[in-house]
């Protein structure tokens, strides 16, 4: 008591003690006074509900609903004596082991994490106990803002208030996310172990207890390791506390788990593949994790237009025989804002949630050339100039050789124009286009284009020798199709909460002309050419088995590898992109396979402009057209046997008539 008297009376008589004394008094009552008030609110509110059913909501472009995530838990909920007890008892020891000491907080934690974050200038340390988790799975979101964390506050002594911690426990354990879009114990048991949650082992018991910690780190399907090192740890805390002994531990840690790495995936969306992506996208607009986005209640208005989306996966059905392992992915855009309004990801979701349109890379063949060609136009060639078509041995500079050659051996063994060899995809003129350019040059193009996948300066670069996705291409085409300006792909246009607050809206980004607006319109135009059978001559155009079909303008470019086929095509306001192969990078041998691209994209090109008026690209000034041989590259006469219309920037034109070509005598 005399220390204490001497304590306050040097405070009195040394003014800055005094100071930080009336100030540390002024705290305490401060945070006295604010956790009276936060109590008695609670007290005065009531009970809070225990279940919440606020499934976050897909629309279409239109409007109506497209998909719809679900609150999994309502599903499966089990009581607590009927989950495995050395469950419950290993998440307590992973999660919260005070959890029935404290009264929804760990003040010994919650100190040890401020400390951090005023350290590190961060919100990122947790010491959420179980009541805490629970309380923010059920009314809160999970970002790291402290108005977030004192709302939780708030729900936290609510439900210490009015609810046993049973009853908490039992909340938490049939709420809480782990992974996989598997949410309470009774989910996870049975999507990671085809099992019931009071069947499990004890070492699949402490491996499902490890993962709520961060269940993409700790997931066992994705990362094994992880999750084992995560059990370990659970475990030696369950050997030191003496509830399971130093054998049980040794052989549980030892124990051959098998995780059912198949397990089936719900579906219910029209657009499951264009659904996950929106979602990884909302990840990061909100800054919120998945398990958090998929229960918030959220309207996420998107991009998609479900006639792109029906027509897609109708086309894909009726192209692919039912037997074929063939895989797709496939995009469709707007290429004047980027909106994507239509995505197929594989076959059959429920079978594989992989997105071959935007996770895989795949070799992307002749569909490069345009890039090429774009190059080449902008260094000096018009669609009239000409190379000689003819096996060819390229001498590198490394003094390797390189010997590509053309679609079943076809050459033309005479020059051939510029036009022509784009609508054939001969290889030889592309081979000598590279070369001539050099293949940094086309990589620095390519960049332009958006591609941003590893390119490598080699010479097969030129024939699509580069692994590419389908959004990259289909981004890369629309630039082509918007006359040269940027284009910054987007799936979701606006995000409301459950009360209808807008979250989020789409800005559109400003589109600035990164091409060379006469060059792009002549590139468009020669890339109408694969579909003109009068380019026709030693090959056929490479569009020439669905020329028929269209009847409006369309520029495009196939691409075939051994194991890969594209197609991508595009009008002025619509870009289509597809690539079919072997998820094993087979060859495609069968006939259909091989050319399901080409049918899939006809068939949806087609639909998508169904009732359109014909709409050609606009023509930017200083363009001139001119009919030419497409043989000789000259202007062509009343001699010549087919006469193609092409188009230069004005002063790059033929000035002189076809010298192949003559009246017969």
């Amino acid at each position: 008591m005399r220390h204490i008297r001497r304590f306050f009376q040097q405070i009195h008589k040394n003014r800055p003690l005094r100071w930080i004394g009336i100030l540390f008094a002024s705290g305490v009552i401060g945070v006295g006074v604010l956790l009276l008030t936060i109590y008695v609110s609670a007290y005065l509110l009531g009970a809070p509900p225990l279940t919440t059913a606020q499934n976050t909501v897909y629309y279409s472009a239109n409007g109506t609903k497209i998909g719809e995530e679900h609150n999994i838990e309502n599903r499966y909920w089990v009581e607590l004596d009927q989950i495995e007890p050395m469950l419950i008892e290993a998440t307590v020891q992973a999660e919260d082991q005070h959890f029935y000491d404290h009264n929804g907080f760990d003040y010994k934690r919650i100190l040890a994490a401020l400390l951090v974050d005023i350290r590190t200038g961060s919100k990122r340390e947790g010491a959420s106990t179980i009541t805490q988790q629970y309380a923010r799975n059920l009314y809160l979101s999970h970002d790291k803002t402290w108005a977030r964390k004192i709302k939780e506050a708030f729900y936290t002594v609510r439900l210490e208030l009015f609810y046993d911690k049973d009853e908490l426990l039992e909340g938490y354990l049939n709420t809480i996310y782990y992974g996989h879009g598997a949410y309470g114990i009774e989910a996870a048991s049975r999507y990671f172990f085809d099992k019931g949650s009071n069947d499990l082992s004890l070492a699949e018991a402490t491996l499902l207890a490890g993962i709520p910690n961060g269940p993409s780190y700790y997931s066992p399907i994705y990362n094994f390791e992880n999750a084992k090192k995560r059990q370990k740890r659970i475990l030696s805390v369950l050997e030191e506390k003496e509830v399971i002994s130093e054998q049980s531990a040794y052989l549980a840690e030892r124990e051959a788990i098998t995780v059912n790495e198949a397990a089936p995936t719900t579906v219910d969306s029209i657009a499951p593949y264009f659904q996950d992506i929106v979602l990884a996208e909302m990840e990061e607009i909100l800054d919120e994790d998945r398990a958090s986005i998929r229960t918030a209640g959220y309207n996420v208005y998107t991009t998609l237009k479900a006639p792109h989306q029906e027509e897609l996966k109708k086309s894909i059905e009726n192209r692919i025989e039912d037997t074929s392992e063939l895989q797709v992915g496939s995009i469709a855009m707007n290429p004047t804002n980027g909106a994507i309004t239509g995505m197929i990801g594989g076959r059959d979701y429920t079978e594989s949630p992989y997105n071959r349109a935007v996770q895989a890379k795949r070799m992307v063949g002749s569909a490069f050339k345009p890039i090429l060609y774009y190059t080449a136009l902008t260094y000096g060639y018009t669609p009239a100039t000409t190379l000689i078509s003819k096996p060819t041995n390229f001498l590198l500079a490394d003094g390797t050789s390189y010997h590509p050659s053309n679609y079943n051996g076809y050459y033309a063994d005479r020059p051939v124009t510029l036009a022509q060899a784009l609508a054939v995809s001969d290889n030889i003129y592309a081979m000598k286009t590279h070369i001539f350019l050099k293949p940094k040059r086309l990589i620095n193009t390519a960049r332009e284009f958006g591609i941003t996948s590893r390119l490598d300066p080699v010479p097969s670069l030129a024939l699509g020798t580069a692994s590419v996705n389908v959004k990259e291409m289909v981004t890369a085409y629309s630039m082509l199709a918007n006359g040269g300006k940027s284009v910054d792909p987007y799936m979701i246009e606006k995000i409301t909460d459950a009360d209808g607050k807008v979250l989020y809206e789409h800005k559109a980004s400003e589109q600035k002309q990164v091409l060379d607006a006469q060059q792009t319109f002549i590139l468009n135009q020669l890339m109408t050419g694969m579909f003109d059978p009068t380019l026709s001559g030693y090959m056929h155009v490479t569009g020439d088995s669905i020329a028929h079909r269209l009847e409006h303008t369309y520029a495009g470019k196939s691409g075939t590898t051994e194991s890969d086929n594209w197609m991508i095509g595009y009008s002025p306001k619509l870009v289509m992109g597809i690539w079919t192969g072997y998820d094993d990078n087979s060859p495609v041998e069968k006939v259909a396979d091989r050319t399901a691209a080409k049918q899939i994209w006809a068939d949806f090109i087609i639909s998508a402009h169904d009732g359109d008026a014909v709409q050609n690209f606009p023509v930017p000034s200083g363009i001139i057209a001119a009919y030419i041989d497409p043989t000789s590259g000259e202007l062509s006469t009343p001699y010549c046997e087919k006469s193609k219309l092409m188009y230069f920037v004005k002063g790059t034109e033929p000035t002189e008539y076809c010298s192949l070509h003559w009246p017969e005598d």
